[in-house]
């Protein structure tokens, strides 16, 4: 089992950057395969980035790809988000998940933990 904590969120403006942090504690961190989704009010959740085990492949949503860099390192047990180039769209809460098996990355219901998810706001 792991256990998720998002963090860095905030007021960003438009072009603006951010990190999100996702810290994780379990000593089988490095056998998860990690995700970030996001979700704006009275949308549904979306699928923003997700990474392999040993962070050797990462997939993007098309809209944030070129801007958002996603990275793990499973020495301290944490998953990154780098968010450049923010637009007022990317306003969402961002959540960090954790799935044993990545049938399919861009799917929530592939992933088997959630952290409580960071607010992201970004005005124009």
């Amino acid at each position: 089992q792991v256990q998720l904590v998002e963090s860095g969120g905030g007021l960003v403006q438009a072009g603006g950057s951010l990190r999100l942090s996702c810290a994780a504690s379990g000593r089988t961190f490095s056998s998860y395969r990690l995700g970030w989704f996001r979700q704006a009010p009275g949308k549904e959740r979306e699928f923003v980035a997700a990474i392999t085990w040993n962070g050797g492949t990462t997939y993007y949503a098309d809209s944030v790809k070129g801007r958002f860099t996603s990275s793990r390192d499973n020495a301290k047990n944490t998953l990154s988000l780098q968010m450049n180039g923010l637009k007022p769209e990317d306003t969402a809460v961002y959540y960090c998940a954790a799935s044993k098996q990545l049938i399919d990355p861009r799917s929530s219901a592939t992933y088997d933990y959630w952290g409580q998810g960071t607010q992201v706001t970004v005005s124009s």
